[in-house]
């Protein structure tokens, strides 16, 4: 099938490359001529696991391709899905400029039947909003061309993105256009070969999922950082405390992980949109905005315990940071807490030498090369002369480290562990000060 993808941004370029994997002709479309050139040139502007072979092997086979050519998108793809960014506006609600720009180009140029996909993560009623501009548009030209507005919200996590496309939990699609249903059953039938994963519903019901579903991920992580603070102040241990309600079928074992709060293009823009959504409707929603100032304030729960035990004065200090993206396996430093644990040492007047495996070209773009920042060549290059180490993201470069190295690296023996990775016995035994999230 034909298939145009509008944005060459993270989601849409993991969903084109994708379809283009299973046999459909795919064109991406970007306004931003420099990311298309990069794109056409064999480079890839995002870090993901798999995905840069994939580009490669569906453009040698003519499956995949990109251009900043609007004319020829709308002409192209049967099924012409957004997937452009909704960044948040200063009131926390999704900025929709961009998707209804998109929505009106196309109405600026369609001839024909089209399905239009909403992939990027919007607010309740955006397909009322995008079928209105298309209408208008058509309007505008004086034609009539029949078309369908569907809302199928992604659920890819950064770093497992291209597995999660090709071996889905779910498949959502919203829509009221029995036609439409049958093309989307039709371009997701390559998976879900060996059960049904496609669930059809409303639209508004589709776009309140994709909310619903990150909301739900935050508020497990924020109850779990309440809790392992409050397991500190009781003498109890959080890893401990999350086998034992982690084995309860009822809870489950994900985003049971304490540690120095979530950040990333989702979670903090999602709960932002929601709450945003709800109070406009009158129905705010307490438990989100709870969950939003808890990671917030959870960021900063490695900078309190640093200042606690060297003082509020870090000048002369140097301090190790192990990670920097958001998660492991990305480059993504989107609201990551690694950018609050940098900015809030520096002030105090310590150096930070800063290793990532991944994302180090990303951080020199945001904070290019002041004095109080050194980029270190490997995590143990990080530690030379450092008063004390902080692991902020759980790269697993990370979790078995060589901790009488790290011991005989470091001027003060301290690690302070902001993913619980460690065992304390065995890091103490080294020789090493641990404090950990919620550990005893």
């Amino acid at each position: 099938m034909r298939i145009t993808m509008i944005g060459t941004g993270y989601v849409g370029l993991v969903t084109g490359t994708c379809f283009a994997e299973v046999g459909n002709d795919v064109l991406c479309l970007d306004v931003d001529a420099k990311k298309i050139a990069t794109l056409n040139a064999g480079g890839v502007p995002i870090h993901e696991p798999g995905l840069a072979e994939m580009i490669k092997r569906n453009v040698e086979a003519g499956r995949l391709a990109f251009t900043t050519d609007v004319d020829r998108a709308v002409a192209h793809g049967t099924l012409q899905f957004i997937a452009v960014g909704t960044p948040p506006d200063e009131d926390g609600a999704a900025d929709m400029q961009y998707v209804l720009a998109a929505a009106r180009e196309i109405g600026n140029r369609m001839d024909e039947w089209k399905v239009i996909v909403d992939k990027s993560t919007v607010p309740v009623g955006t397909a009322d909003r995008v079928r209105a501009t298309i209408a208008d548009a058509l309007k505008a030209r004086g034609v009539h061309v029949p078309f369908a507005v569907v809302s199928n919200p992604e659920f890819l996590k950064e770093g497992a993105a291209v597995e999660d496309f090709m071996r889905p939990d779910r498949i959502v699609v919203g829509a009221d256009d029995e036609r439409a249903v049958q093309a989307m059953r039709a371009i997701y039938a390559p998976f879900q070969r060996n059960r049904e994963r496609l669930i059809v519903m409303d639209v508004r019901s589709a776009e309140l999922t994709k909310y619903a579903a990150n909301a739900m991920l935050a508020t497990r992580i924020s109850f779990m950082n309440e809790l392992a603070n409050l397991a500190e102040t009781l003498g109890a241990d959080i890893e401990l405390v999350r086998q034992g309600i982690g084995s309860d079928p009822r809870i489950g074992w994900h985003f049971l992980y304490p540690g120095v709060g979530y950040g990333g293009s989702c979670f903090p823009k999602d709960v932002k949109a929601l709450q945003r959504t709800a109070e406009q409707h009158g129905r705010p929603l307490a438990l989100l905005e709870a969950v939003e100032t808890v990671n917030e304030r959870q960021k900063s729960v490695m900078v309190d315990k640093i200042v606690q035990r060297l003082g509020g004065d870090l000048g002369g200090r140097r301090i190790a940071l192990w990670g920097l993206a958001f998660k492991p396996d990305t480059d993504d430093m989107r609201e990551a807490p690694s950018r609050v644990i940098v900015d809030a040492l520096a002030s105090r007047g310590a150096t930070l030498a800063v290793y990532d495996p991944v994302a180090m070209t990303e951080a020199r773009r945001i904070y290019g090369t002041p004095p109080h920042i050194v980029y270190a060549d490997s995590p143990m290059a990080a530690l030379d002369n450092a008063d004390a180490l902080v692991v902020v993201t759980e790269w697993k470069a990370f979790r078995s480290p060589d901790f009488a190295r790290i011991r005989a690296a470091l001027r003060e023996p301290l690690v302070f562990d902001g993913r619980n990775l460690y065992d304390p016995a065995m890091v103490r035994d080294a020789g090493l000060e641990y404090h950990g999230i919620g550990r005893k």
